[in-house]
């Protein structure tokens, strides 16, 4: 079965950096694109970015551009999260999961939810 495990979270001071990891397995992990989403307290479920099924194309959400990096790994059916210069409002649950690229750019996610890893960024 389909199964996405992240890992990598804790806790972090601000201004710090963390790299986060989400292993695949149970699809043909190169030929999807994946998504990195967040849920912070009180808020709701966004998107970070995501990246295209060769890794030759990244996109950001306006919130972490800069400062965030998505990589993957297709021998691996690894793809990470690099995050620098991390804020205290970067504190939530991150999660990756597959998407379906869109003519705008967007990525629409499909499957189930993980458990995700917990991010705290805090002095």
């Amino acid at each position: 079965q389909v199964q996405l495990v992240e890992s990598g979270g804790g806790l972090v001071q601000p201004g710090g950096s963390l790299r986060l990891s989400c292993a695949a397995s149970g699809f043909v992990f190169s030929s999807v694109a994946m998504s990195w989403y967040r849920q912070a307290p009180g808020k709701e479920r966004e998107p970070v970015g995501h990246i295209d099924r060769t890794g030759g194309s990244t996109k950001y959400a306006d919130s972490v551009k800069g400062r965030f990096t998505i990589s993957r790994d297709n021998v691996k059916n690894t793809v990470y999260l690099q995050m620098n210069s991390l804020k205290p409002e970067d504190t939530a649950v991150y999660y990756c999961i597959r998407c379906l690229p869109t003519v705008n750019a967007m990525c629409i996610p499909f499957g189930s939810w993980g458990q995700g890893t917990q991010v705290t960024v805090s002095s």
